[in-house]
């Protein structure tokens, strides 16, 4: 089967460009699908981060500091842009505004302003399709969970929790980084780079939040600056969102947690739902296992734990005995945004990646938890 091609440029050559490029590099481990990219521009400010892609994809036939020269390409079709996210505004805009199609790194502007901005720009560019990235829905375990959301298993829901715990920044002489700066990072700190990530599956459910009540902590003061001196953290290490959801048919809480300090967690991330017929948990950190709690009136209530097979949204050469690890994740995304891409309407997924009016969504979620944490109040959310 002659499968279709998609010509993508590289904007950010740092961990996660890596890994788009191991993604694509392992594209054969997909099975029935009638596309495949191939990375052929790759740019980065830094231009010697350019030359890991020079060396081990064979496909890149250019490179460049200058994000500019990469967009006017006319052998690239679609860009993926892992940048800090103060020149996410800027340069998502002239993405979508020279017609390639755009996987961007969360969180689609450094403010609610910016991500306005690109909202705009998607509009007046109909054509370009627009994604967020978001993996960790894609694990086997998750989309077992949207399964039985879709499916109404739960029956009335009591009570929702999601979250990612990510304890790289436990160590306080880890040199400081451009995400514990406001310029650079933004006011959001650890919501803002992790947030939507916890948000995808939650809004993607139809759960917004009537209102916020946010605990933000700052942990670590100051870190080494690389120069032999300290400076000062700037960004919210961990939040704690509280929010209450309101539905046509229930009311029910729901925590939303990001925390960047998490004792004894690498990358964790995790849903639970509790319901008056079911509940359910998944978490990276057992990502074979899904529990799920069946109940009926009278019942017992106990929890079943069972292996859940290798299968997500594509289909794949592995076999169902066998673990799902976040390349896969990756994999399984990067598979959603090219079908989009090659098929349209007529794409064989059936989880898509995250939509920027999510990205948005996270924006006022976010914006109204920094308001509550200067208030000292719970915020109103207005989604119309």
């Amino acid at each position: 089967m002659a499968k279709k091609v998609i010509r993508f440029g590289v904007i950010g050559c740092g961990l996660m460009g890596k890994e788009f490029a191991s993604a694509s590099a392992r594209w054969c481990h997909l099975s029935n699908v009638d596309y495949i990219p191939e990375i052929t521009h790759v740019c980065d400010a830094h231009l010697p981060a350019t030359e890991w892609f020079e060396n081990n994809v064979p496909s890149v036939k250019k490179t460049t500091s200058d994000y500019r020269e990469l967009i006017a390409d006319p052998e690239v079709d679609a860009v993926y842009c892992a940048v800090p996210h103060n020149l996410h505004e800027q340069l998502y805009i002239d993405i979508i505004k020279a017609g390639k199609h755009l996987l961007g790194e969360k969180p689609f502007g450094i403010d609610a302003e910016a991500n306005q901005s690109i909202m705009k720009a998607i509009v007046e560019n109909p054509d370009v399709i627009v994604r967020c990235s978001s993996e960790f829905p894609f694990f086997p375990g998750a989309q077992r969970i949207v399964e039985w959301v879709n499916q109404e298993k739960f029956g009335q829901i009591i009570e929702v929790e999601a979250g990612f715990w990510h304890s790289s920044d436990l160590d306080p002489n880890k040199t400081i980084n451009w995400k514990r700066r406001i310029g650079t990072n933004g006011e959001y700190g650890c919501m803002g780079d992790l947030g939507m990530h916890v948000a995808h599956l939650p809004f993607r459910f139809g759960w917004k939040p009537a209102n916020v009540r946010s605990l933000l902590s700052k942990i670590v003061q100051e870190r080494p600056d690389g120069k032999g001196g300290m400076a000062a953290c700037e960004t919210w290490d961990n939040a704690i969102l509280a929010c209450e959801v309101k539905t046509d048919k229930y009311n029910f809480p729901m925590v939303l947690s990001m925390k960047r300090i998490a004792p004894g967690h690498a990358n964790t991330w995790f849903i639970r739902i509790n319901g008056t017929k079911g509940s359910a948990e998944f978490t990276t950190k057992n990502p074979k296992q899904v529990a799920f709690l069946p109940y009926e009136p009278g019942g017992e209530q106990a929890w079943h734990i069972s292996d859940v097979p290798y299968k997500s949204s594509y289909g794949t050469i592995t076999g169902g005995i066998f673990e799902f690890g976040f390349s896969d994740s990756i994999l399984q995304m990067w598979a959603a945004f090219c079908d989009e891409i090659a098929n349209g309407k007529d794409n064989q997924s059936s989880f898509q990646c995250a939509k920027p009016e999510e990205a948005a969504m996270s924006h006022q979620l976010f914006t109204a938890a920094l308001e509550s944490e200067k208030t000292d109040n719970t915020v109103l959310l207005n989604w119309e």
